[in-house]
């Protein structure tokens, strides 16, 4: 990656930035609190808060507030994984039972009996970690997957956000490697990570990730120095309305779920995206090498297609996709773009997203990446991302490539 940047008109976007976020937090459908950031490979160029912390509180939302980031987690999980295949301790191509061996003891589930039972079967193979790491390992979702709710609704099968190894030992939805299919493949690469490390995931973050990038505010646990600044979670109502959820994650969880359960600021993120503009240094050391992270941003998909998120539990999300119509992919980490997207972002750029309405991109060719947090529940909800693909646009508007 070249090491100077396009300029952008920071003036010109960072007003335009501003009216958005002051948009998205009034009027009748209104987020409840915004904060968007956007860097270049040096430091933040925009940094911006608007609204409340919570609905019917007085706190306004600053850049410091804690959010539960949620699956913007997975790209940090991934991250440890290819730590590891650097020091030659893991193969993405080897079953991940060999070091998760819980993994190899999952069955197929090809529907229901007559009587509602499960009908299982072995998988013809056990997933790779390069399968889990792009969402071909055979996972879903209850929120996104209807055989999945139907073993929640009817076998208690507990939801993801419990954090417990009970949650994670699901059944495959089909053989990996067939299809992609967005779930807990991410968790189980944590579970991965562990086995080789000998030690918790989010310890593993803390010495090799965090350290390294200066990250001080992320974590499995809700901190009680988090609570005084923590983002409160909102349902949207039918009428458009905000209520607040007094939804937490575990703290401590049972489980460091690698594919949603950290607690964060937005700045802290934005060192990790810096990492990845910067071919993996960190402000206070590497924590990939360049090659690795070359490798990683690459298609790893093949010829299979990244899909629409159909939303089965619409009080957790609505139907989910970024640039409908247009050909996405998956790298090691993230979602790849493989059309210029409608909002300026090129070709070839990596992004994700987090339930509770938190989007990001990474565009290395340019040299720049944005992220946007809000915490509203359902996931694609109308205000939060459509302010955000607004803000994504305004700052290719104003770049000068």
């Amino acid at each position: 990656m070249t090491s100077t940047s396009p300029a952008v008109d920071r003036a010109a976007f960072g007003a335009a930035a501003d009216s958005i976020l002051t948009a998205a937090t009034t009027g009748d459908a209104r987020v409840p609190g915004v904060v968007a950031m956007v860097t270049d490979r040096e430091q933040n160029i925009y940094t911006g808060a608007a609204g409340l912390r919570r609905i019917d509180g007085p706190a306004e939302m600053t850049v410091d507030d804690v959010f539960a980031i949620f699956s913007t987690t997975k790209a940090i999980t991934a991250t440890a994984a290819l730590q590891l295949v650097e020091e030659g301790k893991l193969d993405l191509d080897r079953p991940a039972s060999d070091y998760a061996p819980a993994i190899g003891e999952l069955q197929v589930i090809d529907g229901f009996d007559g009587s509602g039972e499960p009908i299982l079967r072995a998988p013809k193979s056990v997933p790779t970690t390069r399968q889990l790491l792009t969402h071909t390992g055979g996972f879903g979702y209850d929120f996104f997957d209807e055989v999945y709710l139907r073993l929640a609704e009817e076998k208690g099968q507990p939801s993801v956000i419990t954090a417990t190894m009970a949650a994670l030992t699901t059944p495959l939805l089909f053989d990996p490697g067939e299809r992609w299919q967005y779930g807990t493949n991410i968790d189980w690469v944590g579970q991965v990570v562990e086995g080789l490390r000998g030690k918790r995931l989010g310890d593993v973050f803390d010495e090799r990730i965090f350290g390294p990038l200066g990250i001080e505010n992320m974590s499995f646990i809700l901190r009680e120095d988090f609570r005084s600044r923590l983002a409160e979670i909102h349902a949207r109502n039918a009428d458009g309305s905000l209520t607040p959820m007094g939804l937490e994650l575990p703290s401590p969880p049972e489980v460091d779920f690698g594919g949603h359960g950290l607690y964060g600021t937005v700045g802290d993120y934005m060192k990790f995206i810096r990492m990845w503009l910067n071919d993996g240094a960190g402000e206070h050391g590497r924590v990939l090498q360049p090659e690795t992270v070359q490798m990683a941003v690459q298609n790893h998909l093949g010829d299979l297609s990244v899909t629409m998120l159909p939303g089965v539990i619409p009080s957790l999300s609505n139907d989910a996709e970024f640039f409908p119509g247009q050909s996405k992919s998956w790298s090691l980490a993230f979602m790849i773009n493989n059309e210029e997207a409608p909002t300026g972002r090129p070709a070839g750029a990596q992004g994700w997203a987090g339930l509770a309405n938190l989007f990001y991109w990474i565009d290395r060719a340019n040299g720049y990446g944005g992220f946007w947090a809000t915490q509203i529940l359902p996931f694609g909800d109308a205000t939060s991302f459509t302010k955000y693909m607004e803000f994504e646009t305004a700052f290719y508007q104003n770049l000068n490539s």
